[in-house]
């Protein structure tokens, strides 16, 4: 019995591991329309997003300022975190380029509400004007 609760133990801690970026490709798969992002992306939107992404790395690395190191290995904390963030960049493209060839595109959710109809009644007693 010991042993079936360490190994539920290790495929929970797994799975939790793993929930953040399972979410972050939820996301940029299924709520993200490629099709109205891609135009807007080519025509200029892309340097807004280098620059995101170049100083969420290095927010990033301010924050949690471990080096990363493996026997034989180490990379500054400054370098992996932007790498790190470029490489969540790049899943979301991934992301973006798998949607388009699935052939699937988000629903579309309108934020603004509806016009008001032509020729309503205002609820003033009089009915159409």
């Amino acid at each position: 019995m010991s042993d079936f609760r360490e190994f539920l133990g290790t495929i929970v801690t797994t799975l939790v591991a793993w929930l953040p970026l399972a979410l972050w490709c939820a996301w940029w798969l299924l709520c993200v329309n490629w099709k109205k992002l891609r135009p807007v992306l080519s025509i200029g939107a892309w340097t807004a997003v280098v620059l995101i992404v170049f100083v969420s790395g290095v927010a990033w690395a301010r924050l949690d300022p471990r080096d990363l190191t493996w026997p034989g290995f180490y990379l500054p904390a400054i370098t992996w975190h932007v790498a790190a963030a470029v490489g969540l960049a790049l899943l979301a493209l991934v992301c973006g380029w798998l949607q388009e060839v699935i052939g699937w595109t988000p629903p579309e959710i309108a934020v603004q509400p509806p016009e008001p109809a032509h020729g309503h009644a205002h609820g003033d007693g009089h009915g159409h004007h």
